[in-house]
């Protein structure tokens, strides 16, 4: 026993001694240090392993990852390469996918399958899970037999699930087990995981029955039985569930992890904050993202990725557009006889479309987050029509006013005033309607909302403004 306090000692020591020595590559500024990365660089650039390694081994995996996106692919491919056995492969999980990718195809599946041993469940199947079939198989046939079998049935869930992001590294007892005999199985077994927050309780069929948390157990005596200590595990997650949903299950109840189960209700894995924070995360980027129509783009994509990316959604983007135009064609007579109508009308269209964009991002946004349901839908629908009603009148008056002074014309003024109260609200009606509709029709309101409710705003917009000046003047 003494001999094991002083290897953990020596291995605090040295813990202690890599954080005193841990390089800066934040400026003040939290920008990566220029001076950093030029030495980073000229060390890779002269093959000084020796350098590198004093400046790269001890950076924590993010801090890796984040060095790893500000060098370019043949310095990476030499870092990787120089680092040799003490590279963290824990950071290829926090950088972009195609950075990753880049990486991994370059390396022989031996030295990835040695990777995976080093990592936690949860980051191997992060890193195998973009390989190719082929190649996934190669390196998963090369793992030991138990660490195969938890790999393969963490992949065999769907993409973004709760399986795909659990660790099946866990801890877990009978109920009968003695709080001393739990601790004791603590200390001696050698293949628990490095952290953990509790202890899970199981029958012999591996069913969960409840969990313990740390501090529950080292208050509770040695003698007492776990089955005495242990609390009912009410918020388990199906390994089918969508991580989404997980996540939220996290944010509700205020969770550092919780159980994972399968269809019958035994124990396959744990979700940990870590990975839930991260799936957060990558969740507001993905609708931040779809909302612009750039679906799943990342910085190191290429040109063409890129492109191909973006094109779809510009193409439906060009179609809306004809469609707005085809409404002006129907007024061109009018705009001939009042020119003043064709330098107005870009201002009733922009004013719908902002006002329908904020409208639909708070209302993609809530169904995301569960906020909006069908008992709270329509008073959230009424709260957005008001809006609308409220900020169309405000700026109807200023924009009436500016308009009639600037022609000249107080009719003109109140032409467009009305016209921005009819746009501003079917732009609040169209900002939140659309949403629901989509959600309920099993589309993802984030990838197709912004067409649809700007193609509603300028279509409106510019009926109810040529329409009603061709009205009221009698133009056309």
């Amino acid at each position: 026993m003494a001999d094991d306090r002083l290897v953990s000692d020596a291995r605090d020591e040295a813990k202690l001694k890599a954080e005193a020595e841990r390089p800066e590559i934040y400026d003040e500024d939290g920008e990566f240090d220029s001076d950093y990365l030029h030495r980073i660089t000229e060390a890779l650039a002269k093959d000084d392993t020796e350098h590198l390694k004093e400046d790269v081994g001890p950076l924590h995996e993010s801090e890796l990852g984040d060095l790893l996106e500000h060098l370019n692919q043949g310095e990476r491919q030499s870092l990787v390469r120089m680092m040799g056995e003490d590279f963290d492969y824990a950071a290829l999980t926090e950088v972009d996918e195609a950075i990753r990718l880049e990486i991994v195809d370059a390396m022989p599946n031996a030295q990835i399958a040695e990777a995976v041993l080093e990592l936690d469940s949860d980051d191997a199947v992060y890193i195998l899970e973009d390989l190719d079939e082929e190649d996934r198989k190669e390196i998963l046939d090369r793992l030991p037999f138990r660490e195969r079998i938890r790999l393969r049935r963490a992949l065999e869930y769907p993409e973004e699930s709760a399986g795909r992001r659990m660790q099946t590294e866990f801890v877990a007892v009978p109920p009968f087990w003695s709080v001393g005999q739990t601790i004791d199985y603590l200390r001696d077994d050698e293949d628990l995981p490095e952290r953990f927050s509790q202890i899970f309780v199981i029958d012999p069929s591996f069913k969960l029955e409840g969990a313990v948390a740390l501090d529950r157990l080292l208050r509770a005596r040695r003698p007492e039985k776990i089955e005495e200590i242990m609390h009912e595990t009410r918020h388990a997650i199906p390994a089918a569930m969508d991580q989404e949903e997980a996540a939220q299950i996290f944010e509700q109840y205020d969770l550092l992890s919780a159980a994972v189960v399968d269809e019958n209700e035994r124990l396959v894995g744990v979700l940990t904050i870590d990975d839930v924070v991260d799936v957060i995360q990558a969740e507001a980027e993905e609708d931040i993202l779809r909302l612009g129509g750039v679906g799943d783009e990342e910085l190191s994509d290429t040109v063409m990725t890129t492109v191909r990316s973006r094109f779809l959604w510009l193409l439906i983007n060009l179609g809306t557009a004809i469609l707005a135009s085809l409404v002006i064609g129907l007024f061109d007579a009018t705009i001939e006889q009042m020119v003043a109508l064709a330098v107005l009308m870009p201002i009733v269209a922009s004013m719908g479309g902002n006002a329908g964009t904020q409208t639909m991002t708070v209302a993609v946004r809530a169904l995301a987050t569960r906020d909006i349901d069908i008992y709270n839908a329509g008073r959230v629908v009424r709260r957005e029509v008001l809006v609308g009603m409220l900020n169309g009148v405000a700026f109807a008056l200023i924009i009436g006013v500016v308009a009639g002074l600037w022609f000249d014309n107080r009719g003109l003024g109140e032409v467009i005033g009305i016209a921005l109260i009819v746009n501003m609200i079917a732009a609040a009606l169209a900002g939140i309607l659309i949403p629901l509709l989509l959600d309920r029709v099993g589309a993802d309101p984030a990838i197709a909302s912004g067409t649809f409710v700007t193609t509603v705003t300028d279509v409106v917009g510019f009926f109810a403004f040529l329409g009603l000046a061709a009205w009221w003047f009698g133009l056309g």
